[in-house]
């Protein structure tokens, strides 16, 4: 697919395997995630705004690549020493990857993309493209909204180079002649506020066709030399610093958290520098200067074709928003297992139901949460909330659920990464009012996503739950492929309600009936079926395991993996982002098949199958095979026990994306990745658009 080898690390040896196995590096494995996100962009049969946005989510996820896995690398590389896993080669050996990645999105970019929206009437024109009238638009739209905002600093002794903020778009200067009061002060820097647009849409004259953009970058640079005047502006460039961004707080040593917190996202933007970019026609002076103020070596330096940041291209995408040149509109049909106006306490007393998001609608669970604010006679709501956004309607009815005077209890976890502070402030909204607000256990992250309800019913209190393998956020449940769980079995939800005891109380964890609970059991028990699988398949029986999850990275599970490949159980795992495990290794990995699939939406359920001749088990789980959630999250896995769900999700979210045609990626033995279709003489169909086309509202009404 590129030129993107991924490493071998830790040769890996289990007490029962006979082969041991070599993984992968998980770095090198983020990265080719990425690069298969990219292919969208490059897809000639996607919408070319779609492309767009694809190139810009690979922006974004770099982003966050280096505000959060390049600082270990580039650690070690600065002290010429090994730190574990990170050494001056891997922070090479990396950023020769990164630099690759860039070089190609920016070619991609230029090449491509640029072309095809001029093909289609949309331009973005630069200063020397400008003809005189737009000129003097540009000069009236930086006097008016630009100018008043920007304060240029000539850098000396008592002006030292100013705090540049994470991801931010600057300018640095080199000065020809003397300043106001005589002193050759000859670099300057400029900041660029975050507030303005960065693409800013150009009235067309009379002798302009199509739809016209300015980018801001060409704006100021048009006009640098009216920031300094009485100076000669000479060499010039953009420029935007990386910053690590993971926060770090010290839990034990901390009294109150959120308030730790609070004071961490205000040093995020100034972390310490991983990665600097600037144009590709920025003087080796002016580079070089950047370089040193930043503690940063050549390798951090990204020379770029064009805008600094991407990802703010993405303000194309809706300043156009032209239908032709997006995604089809897709609506998602309510819930199957739904029927509007039902009460959900009626029908979860007949079995459960799942709602297979984004294809069907999320608003279902919007519903049965509204139906227990309304009902006088529930009387307890308990919720966690990882991400739920900056503005949300299920925060507002947990908010008019107190109002109401029902006991509602919030687990907020404040360090889900980037959603600190839109946490911080619902929590602080919701402890306001009355609701009891807990952040889980000191130094676990709640990741787990649980709803549970408590109703008088006559004599007794009755539980109902809601379950899932994604985030309470609307806007996310609309792009992202999850499953949504209702239950009302006593067992279940008893379970749940536990753990929520727990959480609060950090008193012991009862015996659980159904939920397997990390940092505990899940583990373990994860590892136990696998085992009993491998066994199952040494005794000649038919034997099988099928895994859905975004990252496979913990080394105890893929070496439980290896040991029942090794004895004959075939397995499949549908992993969509970075995943060590190597996959068909002759004598190695020979019964394992690594498949990624990359489609329109994200892909995020987690599906755990086994089967042992005529007994097969399903699980659910907010869990990704990776360390962390294992040992350091609180997480949830739970059985999916009606034959009819469970067939459902193993057709829809197992079956459907093993036989992929379009989307799928393959694993190599090599750590590359091969698309399916690249190998077939016509595409097939891909498990996105056939689960679109099933759950269209058209197809139901046809039904």
């Amino acid at each position: 697919m590129s030129d993107l080898l991924p490493s071998f690390i830790l040769s890996a040896q289990s007490s029962d395997a006979a082969r041991p196995v070599r993984f992968l590096d998980r770095d090198h494995s983020i990265l080719a995630f990425n690069e298969r996100v990219l292919d969208w962009a490059r897809r000639p049969d996607v919408p070319l705004l779609e492309r767009l946005r694809f190139l810009c989510i690979v922006s974004s996820n770099l982003d966050e690549f280096f505000e959060v896995r390049a600082a270990p690398h580039l650690t070690a590389a600065q002290g010429n020493e090994q730190k574990g896993l990170y050494t001056v080669e891997s922070f090479a050996a990396l950023s020769a990857a990164a630099h690759d990645m860039v070089a190609r999105q920016y070619s991609l970019y230029n090449d491509d993309l640029l072309p095809e929206f001029e093909r289609q009437g949309i331009r973005i024109v630069s200063h020397g493209e400008r003809n005189a009238a737009q000129r003097r638009w540009v000069k009236a739209y930086f006097e008016r909204e630009v100018r008043p905002l920007l304060i240029p600093v000539g850098l000396d002794p008592s002006h030292p180079f100013p705090q540049v903020a994470n991801k931010s778009l600057n300018f640095i200067v080199r000065l020809g002649g003397h300043d106001a009061f005589g002193r050759q002060n000859e670099v300057a820097i400029v900041k660029i506020p975050r507030v303005l647009p960065r693409m800013i849409h150009m009235p067309t004259s009379g002798d302009s066709k199509g739809r016209l953009f300015v980018s801001l970058s060409s704006v100021v640079r048009a006009h640098l030399a009216e920031l300094f005047p009485g100076r000669e502006v000479g060499q010039f460039s953009q420029f935007r610093v990386t910053r690590h961004s993971d926060l770090a707080v010290d839990e034990d040593d901390v009294k109150n958290l959120r308030t730790a917190l609070r004071q961490g996202l205000e040093q995020r933007h100034y972390g310490q520098a991983v990665r600097l970019e600037v144009a590709a026609g920025c003087s080796e002076y002016l580079a070089n200067f950047l370089l040193k103020q930043f503690d940063l070596p050549a390798l951090s330096l990204y020379r770029v074709q064009g805008p600094v940041n991407l990802v703010r291209l993405t303000q194309l995408v809706d300043l156009v928003n032209d239908p032709k040149l997006l995604f089809s509109h897709y609506s998602a049909s309510y819930p199957t297992q739904l029927q509007p106006g039902q009460s959900f306490f009626e029908r979860l007393k007949q079995g459960d139901v799942s709602i297979h998001q984004p294809f069907e609608s999320f608003d279902g669970v919007l519903a049965f949460l509204r139906e227990a604010v309304n009902d006088p006679q529930v009387l307890a709501i308990k919720q966690t909330i990882y991400r739920t956004g900056t503005d949300s309607e299920l925060m507002l009815l947990l908010r008019e659920a107190v109002r109401r005077g029902k006991e509602v209890t919030v687990v907020v976890e404040l360090k889900a990464r980037f959603d600190e502070e839109a946490n911080i402030n619902w929590a602080e909204m919701l402890e306001s009012i009355g609701a009891q607000v807990v952040y889980g256990v000191v130094g676990l992250k709640t990741h787990a996503k649980m709803l549970l309800v408590t109703r008088r019913e006559g004599r007794h209190l009755v539980r109902y739950a809601h379950l899932s393998t994604g985030n309470y956020n609307p806007r996310t449940a609309r792009l992202y492929t999850d499953i949504s769980y209702l239950t009302a079995d006593p067992l279940l939800t008893l379970d749940i309600d536990n753990v929520f005891v727990h959480l609060a109380s950090q008193s012991r964890l009862p015996k659980l009936h159904h939920l397997w609970l990390a940092p505990f059991q899940l583990q373990r028990k994860l590892i136990e079926k696998i085992d009993a699988v491998g066994e199952a398949a040494l005794q000649g029986k038919d034997a099988r395991i099928v895994v859905k999850m975004n990252a496979l990275t913990d080394e105890d599970l893929m070496l439980a993996l290896t040991r029942a490949g090794q004895r004959g159980v075939k397995i499949d795992l549908i992993v969509r982002g970075a995943c060590m495990l190597p996959a068909g290794v002759p004598g190695v990995t020979d019964n394992i098949r690594v498949r990624s699939v990359i489609g329109r939406f994200l892909e995020h359920s987690r599906v755990f199958y086994f089967r042992s001749a005529e007994e097969e088990t399903l699980y659910l789980s907010s869990a990704d095979w990776m360390n962390r959630n294992m040992l350091r999250r609180i997480e949830l896995a739970w059985p999916v026990n009606d034959p009819v769900i469970r067939q459902r999700i193993i057709d829809e979210c197992l079956v459907a994306y093993l036989h992929d045609g379009r989307d799928a990626w393959d694993l190599q033995p090599d750590g590359t990745y091969l698309r399916v279709d690249q190998r077939a003489k016509t595409a097939g169909h891909g498990a996105q658009a056939a689960l679109m086309a099933r759950y269209s509202p058209l197809h139901h009404r046809e039904k």
